[in-house]
């Protein structure tokens, strides 16, 4: 072997060290959607909301404080650790796509609006237990991170993504509509709800969905279901005419706290400028369900066992 031979021998040796020790290196090139190994949990940029300040810590220190955030306290070690597998998955994809760097110049931020839930202050022994034993654990579907999304109670199933997240790409192959136990645990007041919506609330929704307003609403309507029981289309009608939209792009538009879910029931009241609609679930019901996650913990089952009920097709890959 002649010298120029080894040179270049041992620059692709050191390049496989440092990849292998996760050495971060530009951000196109370090986090790519593509499965990558590393040697250790890689640090990132993180945005703090509450402080407006940028904190650099490894992934999994970060996701002590998504657990603690996404997750009541005092629920079962299982269900935090199948939280922690999902989050990590969210991470890695969400990096993936470039993260938060137009927005803050950081890989992710902790306001839940832009990235996931984040309370460092929740962290308990437990949290970190759960986080320890699925360190780097995560989805993947043919050698790519999956979408890691999740939400609190599917109201007994999941639905797919174009269903309950008005997602407008195709609907990922991984993303199954699947049967949750959680109604065997979840309190009924958290599972069912109920929503009085006023006509100006009805109206400044369909403004941001670059609708027209429709004036004083005297009837909603729900045109379309899912096999999962989501309200896919709704019929809104007012003094100045009527609009159908869909009822994921609504709730989005309307306040996912408002519209707890678009599994709405039949029973809906009617009454001028004041709609109450009833529904169960809370959140997009696209992915793992916590509550779900919470009944199969409860009942034993593995943090590997809970992730692959919700996401059936997906694998349980270790990347560190």
């Amino acid at each position: 072997m002649n010298k120029k031979h080894r040179y270049l021998l041992a620059l692709l040796l050191l390049a496989s060290v440092f990849l292998s020790a996760g050495c971060p290196g530009k951000e196109e090139t370090l986090f790519k959607n593509l499965v990558t190994r590393f040697g250790k949990p890689p640090e990132i940029t993180v945005f703090i909301k509450e402080t407006g300040k940028v904190k650099k810590m490894d992934i999994e220190e970060y996701l002590l404080g998504v657990v603690a955030g996404e997750m009541k306290p005092g629920w079962p070690l299982n269900a935090y650790a199948a939280q922690a597998i999902i989050a990590r998955t969210f991470t890695m994809e969400f990096l993936a796509r470039g993260g938060t760097r137009k927005l803050h110049k950081t890989d992710i931020s902790t306001d839940e609006k832009e990235a996931q839930a984040y309370n460092a202050a929740n962290i308990t022994p437990t949290i970190r237990n759960a986080v320890r034993m699925t360190k780097g654990l995560v989805l993947t579907y043919k050698e790519r991170y999956i979408k890691g999304w999740y939400s609190a109670s599917c109201g007994g199933r999941t639905t797919k993504a174009r269903e309950g997240l008005a997602y407008k790409g195709p609907e990922p192959p991984y993303i199954q509509s699947v049967k949750c136990p959680e109604e065997k645990r979840i309190p009924k007041d958290e599972l069912y709800w109920q929503a009085t919506l006023s006509s100006s609330e009805i109206n400044a929704a369909l403004q941001k969905m670059n609708q027209p307003g429709l004036g004083a609403i005297q009837k909603i309507e729900v045109l379309k279901r899912s096999k999962s029981q989501r309200a896919t289309q709704l019929k809104l009608a007012g003094a100045k005419g009527s609009a159908k939209v869909s009822g994921a792009d609504f709730r989005i538009s309307l306040g996912p706290e408002k519209l707890r879910s678009i599994w709405i029931s039949n029973e809906i009241n009617n009454q001028p400028d004041k709609i109450t609609v009833k529904g169960r679930g809370f959140g997009h019901g696209v992915g793992l369900c916590q509550w779900g996650a919470y009944t199969l913990a409860k009942d034993n089952k593995s943090p590997q066992d809970i992730v692959k009920h919700y996401y059936p097709k997906a694998h349980v890959s270790k990347i560190w």
